[in-house]
């Protein structure tokens, strides 16, 4: 018992805060490809930090609920309905045994994180329930597929986990129709780019390519980069920029591979990732530099809020295996 998927969207995936300890062994992390809107659905509900949630790309979703408990929607805003009432976005609302929740396309954006009381129950495949369709890992049927019309997401009944709606405030609240500005903070090969390279790179309006997804966000701009000759492979991770022969930037995300043997100018603010993965097909981008250790003590302030806040209020379901 939990929620009924009725239409599951063009990609909807099962996803926690990734699969860590594997990189050296080639599995990915994977995990929500917007980190900030999957920890604001989470917190909204007092959720543990690591509580399984759906990220669904694009939207067109509908689910049934067979129990009664609280959702929360945040990311991407999509005109979302229960019964046929509009929902707010970013913001925790109940839902009752029999109601149905409709999600519309995305207004602006391109991903939406819908959490439940006590997070989504699945069994983890080296550690984590997180989808990753390359590798075939994870998901419901722990096999790396998307979720399909028909499945269920098992979750607990929590009709009264909380007594009151509440939403983020709004400073919180990205505006994704906006050109993002994203951090970067030079390195890998960066210096070998040179300085003449390293402020062509920020001064170009990038635009995201179509044949962008969870691996990588392709990048294209009027004045291509020269990149340096790379001999070897090195370890990648999501948030680095690599730069092909052709000199158009690939900024590596949740799902990338663990080698990679294009030259690196960089790593984008882990932060920033997400507002760059909520932007659609010809959206501009602009970067700019940033300092290692501004980054350092900005993703402290951001783990130490979301992991510290998750008192885990809502009522978690007992032998739960995440």
């Amino acid at each position: 018992m939990g929620l009924k998927i009725i239409k599951p969207g063009p990609l909807s995936l099962l996803q926690d805060p990734g699969r860590f300890g594997w990189r050296h062994l080639g599995v990915s992390v994977s995990g929500p490809i917007d980190l900030q809107a999957a920890a604001w659905a989470n917190h909204l509900l007092d959720n543990r930090w690591e509580a399984p949630l759906l990220e669904i790309a694009l939207g067109g979703v509908e689910l049934e609920a067979e129990v009664d408990t609280w959702l929360a929607l945040t990311g991407a805003p999509m005109g979302a309905l229960l019964d046929g009432r509009p929902v707010p976005a970013w913001s925790r609302f109940s839902i009752k045994a029999g109601q149905t929740l409709k999600l519309g396309f995305a207004q602006s954006g391109q991903r939406a994180y819908l959490a439940v009381c006590g997070g989504i129950t699945a069994t983890p495949i080296l550690g984590s329930v997180a989808t990753h369709r390359r590798d075939g890992l994870g998901g419901l049927q722990h096999n790396g597929q998307p979720l399909k019309a028909g499945d269920h997401l098992p979750c607990i009944a929590a009709p009264d986990a909380f007594d009151q709606t509440r939403g983020a405030a709004g400073r919180f609240i990205p505006d994704y129709r906006e050109a993002p500005r994203v951090r970067l903070i030079i390195g890998g090969d960066g210096e070998r780019f040179g300085p003449e390279q390293q402020a062509r790179f920020f001064e170009n309006t990038w635009h995201v390519q179509p044949q962008s997804d969870r691996m990588g966000i392709r990048l294209s701009g009027k004045v291509p980069l020269v990149p340096p000759t790379r001999q070897w492979s090195l370890g990648v991770l999501a948030g680095t920029v690599q730069v092909p022969p052709q000199g158009q930037p690939i900024v590596l995300m949740a799902d990338c591979q663990t080698m990679g043997g294009y030259p690196v100018l960089g790593f984008v603010h882990p932060l920033d990732l997400g507002r760059l993965a909520q932007c659609p097909a010809h959206h501009a981008v602009h970067f700019i530099p940033a300092e290692l250790g501004t980054v350092q003590a900005e993703l402290r302030q951001f783990y130490s809020f979301f992991k510290n806040h998750a008192l885990g209020l809502c009522p978690s379901q007992e032998g739960s295996l995440v």
